[in-house]
């Protein structure tokens, strides 16, 4: 294969890109068809395998990265994007577990068990390695939106749901929807204020009560040895305080109850945690609507699961049906609507214990990362199982703290130009 001048590469790169071609790792011109084509690192890998040769160290790796830069969607805007791996998976083994759980109960039982437990074990091996992954976004929205077909498709055929409930259960998702996606933006990431840089010139002026002409034109020592000891002391606290708010990563000075994300590798104003379900910190700047996101997807939730399960379950009340529904598994599609009401229910569950810290932390003025600190250095009060940590620095009673916690987003407007003026 003749290589390209460097010359011939700049062209091809001014050239506008259809929306099926691509720029490789390699900065060639590449084509969304041709990618099973030259792929030398996987016929190495094949080769080594079936003549039984030891794989190299670095195979797997340029194996997944060439695999990784070849998927590749036609972008109708020109060039065609790269898609995340980590979205793939549950797109493929969300519908297949659950339609595997809908032939017989026992299956239903494994799955339903199993299911929650590869996903705790996916999330602490990703916790691990301070890694971001798009997978847990992808498993929340393809859930929501499989949820949301099945509903469409399998429930309200029957003739039980009426124009009502479709249209609150679709206001739901679509509020979900719009409250996630702004969670999804700026946390309120903390970046260099340049207003903040002056100049190093430092002026001195006379003490204001140190006169020449009193005590015989002699200056009082004691008076002045105490404030050269006070302002020392003050010079030693502010530059402790500065060098504890200093991150050496962002190289940035935090404010007050910021923190640093190792995952997002920026440091966050107000910083809670970083959740794997949005892919993104929750900070002060998206912690209110991170709020409104679990509310809104759990009114959805319980109200979609309570339609499905008297639909399915006619003769059954909601909480009984969800134990007991007899005759569910004789059809196939009530089958899996009664399936993926358990799913639900679990996932239900688990945003409604999150929820419920969610909001004592508020209560108590306390972020998720201030509590986890001050259980570490044995410094916070626990009550109700663990679920009350009060570390006693923030708070100033239950109405002023949800106050502060609902107008904290003000803080981070930028000001105005007669505020500048």
């Amino acid at each position: 294969m003749k290589k390209r001048t460097k010359r011939e590469l700049k062209e091809e790169e001014e050239e506008v890109l259809c929306c099926c071609e691509y720029v490789n790792r390699h900065g060639e011109r590449s084509h969304v068809a041709a990618c099973f084509c030259d792929c030398e690192d996987l016929d190495e890998a094949c080769d080594r395998f079936l003549k039984r040769e030891p794989q190299k160290p670095e195979s797997l790796s340029h194996v997944t990265a060439v695999i990784s830069d070849r998927i590749r969607v036609p972008w109708f805007w020109g060039g065609a994007r790269k898609l995340d791996l980590s979205i793939i998976p549950p797109l493929i083994l969300l519908p297949g577990l659950l339609h595997l759980a809908a032939l017989h109960i026992l299956l239903g039982v494994l799955v339903l068990t199993a299911l929650p437990g590869l996903v705790l074990w996916y999330y602490y091996f990703i916790h691990r390695k301070k890694g971001q992954t798009l997978f847990f976004l992808s498993l929340a929205l393809f859930s929501l939106a499989y949820m949301y077909y099945l509903f469409i498709w399998e429930v309200f055929p029957r003739g039980d749901v009426g124009q009502f409930e479709l249209a609150a259960v679709s206001s739901g998702v679509i509020l979900t929807l719009l409250t996630l996606l702004h969670t999804r933006r700026d946390p309120g990431i903390v970046r260099l204020d340049k207003r903040a840089v002056h100049s190093t010139v430092t002026y001195y002026s006379p003490p204001a009560d140190g006169d020449a002409h009193f005590n015989g034109g002699k200056l009082e020592v004691s008076t002045a040895v105490s404030r050269m000891g006070s302002s020392e002391q003050e010079g030693s606290e502010l530059k402790e305080d500065r060098r504890r708010n200093w991150c050496s990563v962002c190289r940035v000075e935090r404010p007050p109850r910021a923190g640093h994300c190792r995952i997002c590798g920026v440091c966050v104003q107000r910083l809670d945690h970083h959740c794997v379900w949005i892919n993104n910190c929750v900070g002060q700047a998206n912690h209110g609507s991170f709020l409104l996101t679990l509310v809104f997807f759990l009114l959805t939730s319980m109200y979609g699961i309570g339609l499905v399960l008297r639909s399915v379950c006619p003769q059954q009340s909601v909480l009984t049906a969800l134990l007991y529904c007899p005759g569910v598994y004789n059809q196939f599609s009530s089958a899996l609507c009664f399936t993926c009401a358990w799913y639900s229910s679990i996932v239900t569950g688990g945003l409604l214990h999150l929820l419920i810290v969610q909001v004592i932390n508020i209560s108590y003025n306390v972020t998720e990362r201030e509590a986890r600190i001050a259980l570490r250095e044995k410094t916070a009060r626990r009550a109700c199982w663990g679920l009350v940590v009060d570390t006693g620095v923030y708070s100033r009673g239950l109405w002023s703290n949800w106050l502060e916690f609902i107008s904290m987003g003000d803080k981070l407007k930028p000001p105005s130009l007669t505020d500048l003026v």
